[in-house]
């Protein structure tokens, strides 16, 4: 399987250049975002415009091939957060340091395994939040 170029640039397109995990912006990165498969070839994802979505390096390295992970609330599995089928805000919160807060068991396992709420990631988001650079809105 191979995303084509024209895929590329859809997914970039739909998701506004913004990681569609943790909400910050391709502008100002050393890194281009990369087109993610939320759910991995290896666990039978495909390469369907349904099953792609940006994210910046920390969020796909962090998620890497995890469809799921415990929620620390209910102790009970649960799939991550999928930007193609929820709606961001109904799942994840910001407060006032740029730290997340799960509204939703989706919104607290995607915390925990993409890891939002280390200490760098949140003083990057608070720098970028104070600049009124954050979260990312589309570019």
């Amino acid at each position: 399987m191979s995303i084509s170029r024209e895929q590329r640039r859809k997914i970039r397109l739909l998701a506004g250049n913004c990681c569609e995990y943790c909400r910050i912006a391709q502008t100002g990165r050393l890194l281009l975002f990369q087109v993610d498969h939320m759910i991995a070839v290896k666990h039978g994802g495909t390469d369907a415009d349904d099953n792609l979505c940006l994210a910046c390096s920390e969020c796909n390295l962090y998620k890497g091939s995890n469809v799921a992970g415990i929620d620390p609330v209910t102790g009970q599995p649960v799939r991550l957060y999928d930007p193609r089928q929820q709606e961001w805000n109904d799942h994840f919160d910001i407060q006032p340091q740029a730290m997340r807060f799960g509204r939703t068991p989706e919104g607290r396992v995607t915390i925990l395994v993409l890891r939002l709420n280390d200490e760098l990631r949140v003083r990057q988001r608070f720098g970028e939040l104070r600049a009124g650079d954050y979260p990312c809105h589309g570019a």
